[in-house]
């Protein structure tokens, strides 16, 4: 079979030819048909990601396709089961094995393409917004990289949630596609101060930020008094370090958020989480925004196209 794997740390990963992989004892074998690429994907090619495997290894985090054999002690999902996966690797192939125990089935109506597309961006978002931030109804919420795969999400989780959703992204076709996903408010931080423009809103009571750098430190003088600061990750190379004495006068709060930690401490706030976005996409209440579809042999380009910030919401890889 094919796979797009990283064979040396630092060096451009390529499309190999590897034997296909046999399901251990928990395990399933699926014939993958879609596979979301996600920022962490450029952090492993450089060795940068928490969880980087040791070369050779495959990319790809999230994965959907169809159940082709069980390993040792698996009852379910059963043979032919279409089902999505969180699997942290291995992805960017034509075949995988998976931990039966994290597959989610998918709905008839739902496409392999969405299964892939939303695991993480959704799961991040709706984790981050409920169990951590706390977001209310009425509350002002900013996200920082509206357009990008995970702030996309925000945005559309926030405004399902009630809340008075303040999209900064650069540039106006970035900005459309916020506002189409339910945004109120939109800012250019190409053109416009951040936290100018944020305080003459009213402030904001809760920042999504999957940027870091100068956006962070903007976002977070635009805070009001208790607003909680989601750090969901740092696109921009920079990692901020606030200040303490501003938090402290503000009574502000920062949360670090990482949503594949979860399935080490707390898998089942994770489970519960997909289970139920895995309703609301079955029900149409979310969809997924796919601004990229391309083969397996273009995989390259689809991660340059996160790298130069050229997507809007999901790249897929169709395997």
């Amino acid at each position: 079979m094919r796979a797009f794997q990283v064979t040396e740390i630092g060096t451009p990963p390529e499309l190999r030819d590897i034997s296909t992989p046999e399901p251990g004892a928990g395990e399933v074998l699926i014939r993958i048909h879609a596979c979301g690429l996600n920022f962490a994907d450029l952090l492993m090619v450089k060795g940068a990601y928490q969880e980087t495997p040791e070369p050779p290894f495959t990319l790809g985090l999230e994965v959907a396709g169809q159940v082709v054999a069980l390993g040792e002690d698996v009852t379910a999902p059963a043979v032919g089961a279409r089902v999505a996966v969180f699997s942290g690797s291995g992805g960017l192939a034509e075949f995988g094995c998976f931990p039966a125990a994290l597959c989610v089935e998918l709905p008839d109506s739902v496409s392999f393409e969405q299964g892939a597309a939303f695991q993480v961006a959704y799961g991040t978002s709706h984790l981050a917004l409920t169990h951590r931030a706390q977001l209310q109804a009425g509350e002002r919420l900013l996200v920082t990289g509206a357009a990008g795969g995970v702030g996309l999400t925000a945005v559309e989780l926030g405004a399902l949630m009630g809340a008075e959703v303040i999209a900064a992204a650069r540039g106006p076709e970035k900005l459309a596609v916020a506002k189409a996903a339910g945004a109120a408010h939109l800012i250019d931080t190409g053109e416009a101060d951040l936290r100018d423009a944020v305080k003459a809103l009213g402030g904001a009571d809760v920042v999504y930020d999957a940027v870091g750098g100068d956006l962070f430190k903007a976002a977070l003088r635009a805070c009001n008094p208790e607003a909680r600061i989601l750090a969901i990750g740092f696109a921009s190379g920079e990692v901020p370090a606030p200040p303490a004495n501003h938090l402290l006068v503000k009574n502000i709060s920062v949360m670090g958020f990482y949503w594949g930690g979860y399935l080490r401490f707390r898998p089942h706030v994770l489970t519960d989480s997909l289970a139920t976005l895995m309703g609301w996409l079955a029900a149409g209440k979310i969809t997924p925004h796919i601004s990229h579809t391309l083969p397996l042999v273009e995989a390259a380009e689809g991660l340059e196209l996160l790298r130069s910030r050229k997507s809007t919401g999901k790249v897929v890889i169709m395997p």
